[in-house]
């Protein structure tokens, strides 16, 4: 328990309203500490060697994966599992809430919510094991969309509608970076924008931004709703601090993690936060879900950044490499550069130039800046275990199997490969 109470303290400090203090950034950079790989002969055989490369053991005693305490079975605690009736009835009710009357509109705005391009769901099984674990009960819920605005009034309904809401502002900022990023894959199927074009790819993220306004001013609770505008606020704030950086800024691991809360965790982070509020928690339980979306969603981008290095484009539903294609320079480059000064340069000039990706390959390669990656991912994946180690005792046989589904969900985020 000690163990789990001293991370919450360390992400307690780590919050200061969503941003990252320098100094403290970089004292908690004790993870990486592994010997230099040697260099090999070629670029191909430098990402062979140094992508399979595995994670640290989740359950030494420094890096300890929070252990479930009963003996369960994987399929028992699979996460998805326990809240797929759920999770249909979240795809469903996001099928009826972004039909349009002019059909282009209505095709391009439900094109990663039909059967089968769903995605993984994974933020709105977040929230509704959320919603569980911090003691609500789990009753079927109706069908609470009604297109002339009424207002749900069950709790878990209303929690539900967080996670339709958290979808379609995910759904609608992958249509926008998609277009931002000339992308013409997504979820391993050609992107809206390549598919309809830019314009309508935009248009229909526009809607859909609509649509989630529209379900969240049913909720009529001002807090909730002024959370989730900002969650809209950072998502324009980290797009833009990619796009317009500085050489300094570029190469700034503390800049780079600023702009991946604003780009990925704090959507889940405030929402994991307003599915405390509607139930009425008290404001230190509010702030430990807070607290688990935060590092949760950090955990989650810095193994999209080691994977986009390591995977393929057939795991990934995208090509392999698009970041540092894009001159998007993420962990793994930013921890090899600190080994290696001379990387410097290179990032500077930029990666129009192929030959340019090369030498940044064989320099990643040569360096700990995937294993750094990795360790430091599973920093926040152990303080998404404490978040949820810390909250409030329950004897509700549900509600502990929810908290045990969140924290496994710790682990399988840094141990994906797709």
């Amino acid at each position: 328990m000690s163990f789990y109470r001293g991370l919450s303290r360390i992400s307690r400090n780590l919050r200061g309203g969503g941003s990252f203090n320098g100094s403290r950034f970089h004292s908690l950079q004790f993870l990486a500490s592994h010997k230099h790989h040697s260099s090999m002969g070629s670029t191909e055989k430098v990402r062979s060697f140094v992508f399979t490369k595995g994670l640290p053991a989740l359950h030494s005693s420094r890096y300890k994966i929070h252990q479930q305490s009963h003996s369960i079975s994987e399929d028992e605690l699979d996460p998805f599992s326990m809240v797929a009736d759920e999770l249909s009835l979240v795809a469903n009710n996001l099928r009826a809430m972004v039909v349009a009357e002019v059909p282009k509109l209505a095709s391009s705005a439900e094109y990663f919510f039909r059967m089968g391009v769903e995605g993984k769901r994974f933020r709105p099984t977040v929230l509704l094991l959320m919603s569980t674990a911090l003691n609500l009960s789990t009753p079927k819920p109706p069908h609470h969309f009604d297109q002339g605005g009424s207002v749900a009034t069950d709790l878990r309904t209303r929690q539900q509608c967080i996670a339709e809401i958290t979808e379609m502002i995910h759904v609608a900022s992958l249509l926008h970076d998609d277009v931002l990023d000339d992308a013409d894959t997504r979820r391993g199927i050609g992107s809206l924008n390549f598919v309809m074009g830019n314009k309508l790819a935009v248009l229909a993220g526009d809607f859909l931004l609509s649509r989630a306004c529209v379900a969240l001013a049913s909720l009529q609770n001002t807090e909730v709703v002024s959370l989730l505008a900002k969650v809209v606020e950072h998502l324009v704030t980290g797009e833009t601090m990619q796009m317009s950086t500085t050489a300094d800024q570029r190469c700034s691991m503390e800049y780079y993690m600023q702009k991946t809360y604003y780009k990925t965790a704090s959507l889940i982070s405030n929402s994991c936060k307003a599915i405390a509020i509607l139930a009425g928690q008290t404001a230190e339980v509010a702030m430990l879900a807070f607290d688990y979306g935060k590092n949760l969603g950090l955990a989650f981008q810095l193994i999209d950044d080691v994977l986009d290095f390591t995977g393929t484009s057939a795991s990934l539903g995208k090509g392999s490499l698009s970041d540092i294609r894009h001159g998007i320079v993420t962990a793994p480059i930013l921890f090899a550069m600190e080994e290696f000064p001379q990387l410097r340069a290179i990032v500077d000039k930029g990666f129009d130039n192929p030959d340019n990706v090369d030498i940044a390959l064989e320099y990643l390669g040569k360096s700990r800046g995937i294993q750094r990656t990795k360790d430091l991912a599973i920093m926040h994946a152990n303080l998404a275990a404490a978040a949820i180690d810390s909250l409030p005792d329950s004897d509700d046989e549900e509600v502990k199997k929810s908290r045990r589904a969140l924290v496994h969900l710790t682990q399988r985020v840094i141990t994906r490969t797709k």
